[in-house]
């Protein structure tokens, strides 16, 4: 016997979310410093701590990621801080994606004046 279906059992889709990532959004988040902005990707720069064994000593390096840059978030610009998710291949360089914008640059508020 086959089950007929009604209204009230088939479910609803959820609604989508403000900001459409892509579905296989996973693994590690990073925060930088926006340095250049392209139509559809953003590069950021951050630094980070690496440790030598051999001398038991650490030091600064910085990494640069290529991130991609959605639709509906405009008003990115150079010198924002920004946090960036990784999620999987969408092209040769890009791996990541713009999750949210953490504060504006500092050469915004000066412009006012």
């Amino acid at each position: 016997m086959e089950k007929k279906t009604t209204k009230q059992e088939t479910k609803t889709k959820p609604q989508a979310q403000a900001l459409t990532l892509p579905s296989q959004v996973r693994g590690r988040s990073f925060e930088g410093t926006v340095t250049k902005v392209f139509p559809t990707r953003v590069v950021i720069e951050f630094d980070r701590v690496v440790s030598v064994r051999k001398f038991e000593r650490f030091y600064k390096k910085k990494s640069k990621i290529h991130a991609r840059l959605p639709k509906e978030m405009t008003g990115i610009k150079v010198g924002d801080y920004i946090k960036v998710t990784e999620c999987r291949p969408l092209s040769k360089i890009i791996h990541h994606i713009v999750v949210e914008k953490i504060r504006s640059g500092l050469g915004e508020n000066n412009e006012s004046n």
